[in-house]
């Protein structure tokens, strides 16, 4: 009964959040410079966070005054918005989540770059658009297993999209994301398998006591990923956000 209640009202205040957001998006971005959008972004997703009962720690300094690459792990349709209550950022993700009810149409009309899987020019085309954001000191954020998970591991990374930052001077900084409820990991918040968004939404809002912990891993600067090469550097930073992840599978594989 009290988690039905639970909710309920924050099924409500995601209602009017969701309002809100679409005509932000719809009236006030394509009025407002991109400042003014970058701090909309930041102060919409803190407020998500607030609705749905997650707490975000961050870990670790983000760099916050200039361009860089975020690369993460990828657990649930709510990390673009984890990481946005740390610093506004252009997502880059796979064309799916453009056609997720809502939720597709908030992350678009914030600034998320679609990647098209099978079309032969889609990272060169992607890689245009990152180049424009790197260009206007903005941060960008790569999910490079191409996938969600349970968050109990880090699968593979793609490296072709750490080519654009790494031929334009642009540090990248790994980010580790750690779900846990009530001080224990969980993978119960985890976007997976055949669940469906509705689904996996209510799980979220009817919970107590979720966190995510955030963070923000030592900096790969530029000289050093050019001198690794993409897929050097895509390696190294699954290594550290694995360390963090799964540190028990790291130091048996060790």
């Amino acid at each position: 009964m009290i988690s039905l209640f639970r909710f309920s009202w924050r099924a409500v205040a995601l209602i009017v959040w969701i309002v809100v957001g679409l005509l932000s998006v719809g009236l006030l971005f394509p009025v407002l410079r991109p400042g003014g959008r970058r701090v909309m972004v930041l102060r919409m997703s803190r407020l998500l966070m607030l609705i749905c009962g997650v707490r975000v720690l961050q870990h670790g300094q983000a760099v916050q005054d200039r361009s860089v690459l975020y690369v993460s792990n990828h657990i649930s349709w709510l990390d673009i918005f984890v990481l946005n209550s740390v610093r506004s950022t252009s997502f880059i993700a796979k064309s799916d989540i453009r056609r997720w009810p809502v939720i597709g149409w908030l992350v678009a009309g914030a600034g998320t770059v679609f990647i098209e899987r099978g079309q032969r020019r889609a990272i060169q085309i992607v890689s245009q658009q990152m180049a424009v954001c790197f260009e206007r000191g903005d941060a960008v954020g790569l999910f490079p297993e191409g996938t969600t998970s349970t968050g109990l591991d880090v699968q593979p990374f793609h490296a072709s999209l750490f080519e654009t930052a790494i031929s334009l001077n642009v540090d990248i900084q790994p980010v580790a994301l750690v779900f846990e409820q009530k001080g224990q990991r969980s993978e119960r918040f985890a976007f997976v398998g055949e669940q469906s968004l509705v689904g996996n939404i209510w799980v979220l809002l009817s919970a107590r006591n979720v966190s995510v912990h955030c963070h923000f891993l030592d900096l790969m600067p530029a000289q050093s990923c050019t001198e690794w090469g993409r897929s050097q550097t895509a390696q190294t930073a699954r290594e550290q956000i694995r360390a963090v992840v799964c540190p028990e599978a790291v130091t048996v594989e060790a």
